[in-house]
């Protein structure tokens, strides 16, 4: 089905900050520059996305590229190049002659992330604590960890999963491994949109095993951070395959 021209209204005013006003140098005029095309892609992928993390825009639903354009009011071309980054980032699929639809998780899709997962960041904890021994900080690992507990403070579950995929992607990011970052940002979207579908999972007890992950890795002995990781990853497992039937796609 095409999404409905309300959903595309509502992820047009979903939060960004891509609109650039340009300030005269003597602040005396202030004069709001033209957008400029990057702005505007982002602005649309960012709305498309939000729409689709959080369930405005249903799993399965065919994008209608003109009421995208009419609902963001730009032309088809930025609309056309959120739609490939969206199919790029694991958000929609591209059919020939058709249409772009939204991907539908399954419980296969949830084991794939799953098992993707445990191969990518339980070796980057390890590389992760190998660094911290040679001198490297973990002044990241505690931002980001204070940032997780912030959103759970606030109960916005979109910030939950943003602020604890970010403690992950910042594991890989202390690696200094340019192809394992690489990796880590693929998958990162695919875990918000996860995180947050499965939000009902106990975020407290999720931070406090972040805290045990940070505290492996700022102690520098690789296994005990290889296995503080694994665990970790694995024991979201099975209660985030609870919420998908194993006969079908969707939630259960």
């Amino acid at each position: 089905m095409d999404v409905p021209l309300s959903g595309a209204d509502a992820v047009a005013s979903a939060p960004n900050s891509a609109d650039a006003v340009a300030s005269a140098p003597n602040g005396a005029d202030a004069v709001a520059s033209a957008p400029s095309p990057n702005s505007v892609l982002q602005r649309v992928y960012d709305g498309i996305r939000h729409g689709i993390i959080t369930g405005t825009i249903a799993q399965g639903t065919r994008l209608n590229e003109n009421r995208f354009a009419e609902s963001f009011e730009v032309s088809r071309v930025p609309i056309r190049e959120a739609i490939r980054r969206l199919e790029h980032d694991g958000f929609v699929i591209a059919e020939p002659r058709r249409s772009a639809v939204v991907s539908t998780w399954t419980a296969d899709r949830v084991i794939d992330l799953f098992d993707a997962r445990l191969a990518l960041e339980v070796e980057a904890a390890r590389y992760a604590a190998r660094r911290v021994r040679e001198g490297a900080s973990t002044a990241g690992l505690a931002r980001r960890l204070a940032a997780t507990e912030q959103s759970i403070a606030s109960g916005d579950h979109l910030e939950i999963a943003k602020a604890s995929t970010q403690f992950h992607i910042e594991v890989v990011e202390l690696t200094q491994n340019r192809l394992l970052r690489s990796l880590m940002r693929t998958i990162s979207h695919e875990m918000i949109w996860l995180f947050y579908l499965t939000s009902q999972r106990d975020a407290r007890k999720a931070c406090d095993e972040h805290h045990d992950m940070l505290d492996a890795i700022a102690s520098g002995k690789e296994e005990l951070a290889r296995t503080v990781t694994y665990t970790h990853i694995e024991r979201g497992r099975e209660p985030s395959l609870a919420n998908f039937d194993r006969g079908g796609p969707g939630p259960a």
